[in-house]
């Protein structure tokens, strides 16, 4: 027996987007990373970072990629796909940044991380996003 909900879900499209993300942030191209984000989208990430709306997460990424994120890349394996309706999934991913030279996450940069999707207009985007260290 076919969920209808998964048969409506291509796996091949929402693995699009973390893509995007990585493209983005190889090019350290704030405005493609904050497009692959709903316009009310929200990222958490540790610390005290929580963003909301595509231009405020634009803003944080251009700082980023000029400062501390300059000579890095990100990388990500997908853990899980979780479709919850027709146009909304969840995607769980294991990864991190890394740093100049870097050709694995280190330990202390490795991250698990929540991609809640939505499909607009026929494109997945991201509506929420919140990773967690690994190591405690």
């Amino acid at each position: 027996m076919t969920d209808s909900t998964t048969a409506t879900v291509d796996p091949a499209e929402v693995q699009q987007v973390p893509g995007r993300i990585v493209a983005a942030w190889q090019a350290k191209d704030a405005a493609a990373f904050a497009a692959t984000f709903t316009e009310d989208g929200s990222m958490i990430l540790p610390g005290d970072v929580y963003l909301t709306g595509r231009q405020r997460i634009q803003d944080f990424m251009a700082e980023a990629f000029s400062g501390p994120y300059r000579n890095t890349q990100v990388t990500g394996t997908p853990l899980a796909m979780k479709p919850l309706a027709e146009d909304v999934v969840l995607v769980l991913t294991e990864g991190g940044v890394l740093a100049d030279g870097e050709s694995e996450v280190s330990a202390s940069s490795a991250i698990r991380a929540s991609w809640l999707l939505r499909r607009v207009d026929g494109q997945w985007l991201i509506t929420a996003y919140q990773n967690t260290p690994i190591a405690g």
